[in-house]
């Protein structure tokens, strides 16, 4: 991870996260297209940075290797915070950045956002079939919250697990 460094983004990376997004989530099959429905939402980093906090994670010459979303409850990316909470949304790193601890790069970091932001607890929510991921956060210390857990797409089965790390 010595040459990852997790940042805000810039203007000029915002096409380039939006990009690795979609590349991450079609390459776990989380997404069938790099366009339309929810890929259209990933491809979107312009929006996701003027309404919340755009991070990505980028090597020695600035390349965008991966990218999350840092919301508060009650704006539009939030999904599962409440009121003293911080949430992280749309982890993604680049298919052929992965096993260089960008991810965990990425988590981290949104560990201490939550924490500069005062937060007393971090949440997010992911797909049941994210089992990587959910390893990632179960390492890092977080729990299982399953009182928040949703259906992201009415009459589909999917389910959101939900899962959080208490930071007081």
């Amino acid at each position: 991870m010595a040459d990852v460094v997790v940042r805000a983004a810039r203007e000029d990376e915002w096409a380039a996260a939006g990009a690795v997004t979609v590349a991450a989530y079609r390459a776990d099959r989380h997404i069938d297209s790099s366009t339309g429905g929810y890929a259209d939402v990933l491809a979107d980093a312009r929006t996701r940075a003027g309404q919340a906090e755009l991070l990505v994670a980028v090597d020695e010459d600035d390349s965008v290797l991966g990218t999350v979303t840092i919301a508060r409850p009650g704006t539009p990316y939030a999904e599962v915070s409440e009121p003293g909470e911080v949430e992280f949304r749309m982890l993604a790193v680049n298919p052929s950045a992965r096993g260089r601890g960008v991810g965990e790069a990425l988590v981290r970091a949104a560990v201490a956002r939550a924490r500069e932001l005062g937060a007393r607890r971090l949440v997010m929510s992911s797909s049941e079939h994210m089992t990587t991921a959910h390893r990632l956060y179960r390492r890092l210390g977080f729990r299982r919250l399953p009182e928040r857990d949703w259906r992201p797409v009415p009459g589909v089965d999917v389910v959101a697990r939900a899962f959080s790390l208490e930071l007081a």
